[in-house]
């Protein structure tokens, strides 16, 4: 019995709608699943707060504040647009894992930060493993827009796999 039990791991995929995020998926689905193992692939889509302006305190910490400068027409249009980009990334992850035959790919869509919601839910959910892409920001970028993948990497309850998109081998820049 113990060895059934060993054999079910729950993969959970942080994707949006980069490249690096379905070339993450794309890798997991080549390099980690497998059919010898009782696998649950868990997709999941952080939509990032609704109508929110970021900004550094005076510590550097980022701080997000509501916005209300639009009327209800335009956040109501917002909010569908968010919705409509959610459900295009989950469409395009479940196409590429269409071909799986054995295993059980479930899709959650949050909200918030995704830095926070990709950890907490990597616990909620049970994951033995949480696969992300990194976008490969340099140094003044991250440093700016914050890491996800670095901070799911030191603060996810389990281990973390950032796969790199290989950069172009043309030299067209």
């Amino acid at each position: 019995m113990a060895e059934a039990e060993a054999a079910e791991r729950r993969v959970l995929v942080a994707v949006d709608e980069s490249e690096e995020s379905m070339h993450a998926l794309s890798w997991c689905l080549k390099n980690i699943i497998s059919d010898k193992f009782s696998d649950t692939l868990l997709l999941l889509y952080v939509k990032p707060p609704r109508a929110v302006s970021t900004a550094l305190d005076g510590t550097g910490t980022r701080c997000y504040t509501e916005a209300f400068l639009f009327s209800s027409d335009v956040m109501l249009a917002i909010e569908k647009y968010g919705n409509e980009v959610a459900d295009c990334v989950m469409e395009k992850a479940k196409k590429l894992c269409s071909e799986l035959a054995d295993v059980k790919v479930e899709t959650r869509i949050e909200n918030g930060d995704a830095r926070d919601v990709i950890c907490q839910m990597a616990d909620k959910l049970g994951a033995d493993l949480l696969v992300m892409g990194s976008h490969g920001y340099g140094l003044i970028k991250r440093a700016f827009l914050g890491s996800v993948s670095n901070h799911c990497a030191q603060n996810a309850k389990c281990p973390v796999m950032i796969v790199k998109k290989p950069k172009s081998t043309s030299n067209s820049h």
